[in-house]
């Protein structure tokens, strides 16, 4: 699989997380950085997408501390991320 191929196929996943709120975070983040990320953060963002919703959703909140196994720099990125709504 092309890295483009792997890119297009997380932005799929990461807009259609299953509640709108991860949506838009996920799917805006993915948007806005998937690019510029290497083999190391795509498979780092790909395990995030295989966390179940509401506990990534906590995490990025500040509701719930991020676990060991799932702290790094994509996430670390993901939670500084600030939505913004587009307009259209």
């Amino acid at each position: 699989m092309t890295d483009e191929n792997r890119r297009n196929k997380l932005k799929f996943r990461a807009w259609r997380r299953g509640f709108r709120e991860m949506d838009l975070l996920i799917g805006s983040f993915a948007d806005a950085t998937l690019e510029s990320l290497d083999a190391a953060g795509l498979d780092e963002f790909e395990r995030l997408l295989n966390v179940p919703d509401w506990e990534v959703y906590a995490w990025l909140i500040g509701q719930e501390q991020v676990p060991a196994q799932h702290a790094g720099p994509v996430l670390d990125q993901l939670i500084a991320f600030r939505y913004a709504a587009q307009s259209g």
